[in-house]
């Protein structure tokens, strides 16, 4: 494998119960100075024993150590708090955005309230406002993550998924969750830029598709004509670049037009991730930026 990169790609082998990085990798954080530390956030494969999926996820458990041990950054020990890295959504200037569907579900944190969940948020990741929508899209197996709703372009700016077909299973939902973030202001007290991208139809798994995947018991239901969460906003900002879904659907071009528009500075790429989206989410459920050190 290592053939196949460039000189500055780095390979690294790891063992983990599946390849969900956002969620099982360490959230950075970086103070004033620029020095770099990461947060080793509870996990329990969203949802532990109460509805959720793919046990076990022992090996999960070890990954953000490792990657933190790897990368010689300190560790902010937070295991007693479940969270993983797809369900909020930060702007670099204090605000978050996340669900109650998913940060108030009965199988993360019973034992807190929706104050005391907020004070973990600001202690760690030194943000001031958190914005909640009320759920994440119908078909997402990980209780409402909110990086299939919405995500920020940059401070004051969001990107959010859209339909406008009342037929569509995700027409309330988003259209609740546009409502909540048009009332809203950031941290900074701005109201926010808000920018619809229209979802693709409704995808549903072939026959085929259906056959070739491996099933594990208690993972979500993979039969032939179950739907999944496609959108998007699910996307992957790097050094000097975009890398968005595609689904094979006529949509793709108008979502890369207008990612395109938002991000002039950078490179959209455009990969078709109808595969990983049948894993259950996308391109940023699959990675984890880690922003430079202090020189």
């Amino acid at each position: 494998m290592r053939a196949i990169f460039p000189p500055p790609i780095r390979i690294v082998e790891m063992s983990s119960n599946d390849a969900w990085m956002r969620d099982i990798g360490p959230t950075f954080v970086k103070n004033d100075r620029g020095e770099i530390r990461g947060i080793d956030w509870g996990f329990n494969a969203w949802g532990g024993l109460n509805g959720g999926l793919y046990f076990p996820w022992d090996q999960d458990l070890l990954v953000k150590q490792k990657v933190l041990e790897i990368e010689n950054k300190d560790r902010y020990e937070k295991s007693d708090f479940i969270l993983e890295g797809g369900a909020i959504h930060v702007d670099g200037e204090g605000t978050l955005i996340t669900t109650e569907q998913c940060l108030l579900h009965s199988n993360r944190n019973p034992h807190m309230t929706k104050e005391e969940i907020e004070q973990h948020l600001r202690d760690y990741l030194n943000i001031d406002k958190v914005i909640w929508l009320k759920y994440g899209l119908k078909f997402d197996e990980t209780d409402g993550h909110v990086d299939e709703v919405a995500a920020f372009v940059r401070p004051g700016v969001v990107a959010m998924s859209w339909t406008d077909d009342p037929a569509d299973p995700q027409y309330e939902v988003l259209h609740a969750a546009f409502e909540v973030l048009s009332r809203e202001t950031d941290a900074k007290g701005r109201k926010l830029e808000i920018h619809k991208i229209h979802i693709p139809q409704p995808l549903t798994i072939s026959d085929e598709e259906a056959r070739l995947i491996d099933r594990a018991r208690r993972s979500y239901n993979r039969a032939t004509g179950t739907q999944f969460a496609a959108t998007y906003v699910n996307f992957y900002i790097c050094n000097g670049g975009v890398i968005i879904p595609a689904f094979g659907d006529p949509r793709d071009k108008e979502a890369y037009e207008q990612i395109s528009r938002l991000f002039p500075d950078r490179k959209v790429v455009q990969v078709n991730t109808r595969e990983i989206a049948l894993g259950g989410g996308n391109i940023h459920c699959i990675t984890q930026q880690q922003p430079s050190c202090a020189r």
